[in-house]
């Protein structure tokens, strides 16, 4: 069964663009070390939470979005061997595309699946 990194940050309005292009510059990298899809979305619909709420756990601020996206890998075990190669892949560093948001506050996480339509 497929295997989903998930991924919840907060980007400054005046960088959606360049978050865009950032994505555009990135997700060929993953998709070239085994992903098989990457969903980038723009918070539309996000209402701030008094417990919990997506703007809380990546402590948005009133000039930022939240950002939620998702990556397919066709297993655990293709997501391991394809960060690996990607994390080492200079197109990915800082100095060559540097994240255009705080990325000390995203969080994220890999998820098995358990039901897929």
């Amino acid at each position: 069964m497929s295997y989903v990194d998930g991924f919840v940050l907060a980007v400054p309005n005046a960088n959606r663009e360049a978050y865009r292009l950032y994505s555009e510059k990135t997700s060929p990298v993953f998709k070239e070390y085994g992903a098989l899809s990457i969903v980038e979305c723009w918070g539309d619909d996000v209402p701030p939470g008094k417990l919990t709420s997506f703007p809380l756990a990546v402590q948005c601020k009133e000039d930022e979005t939240v950002v939620f996206s998702w990556m397919t890998w066709p297993s655990k075990e293709a997501r391991n061997t394809g960060w690996e190669k990607a994390m080492q892949d200079p197109r990915l560093s800082q100095e060559a595309n540097p994240m255009p948001c705080d990325g000390k506050r995203m969080i994220y996480g890999g998820f098995e699946v358990m039901v897929e339509l």
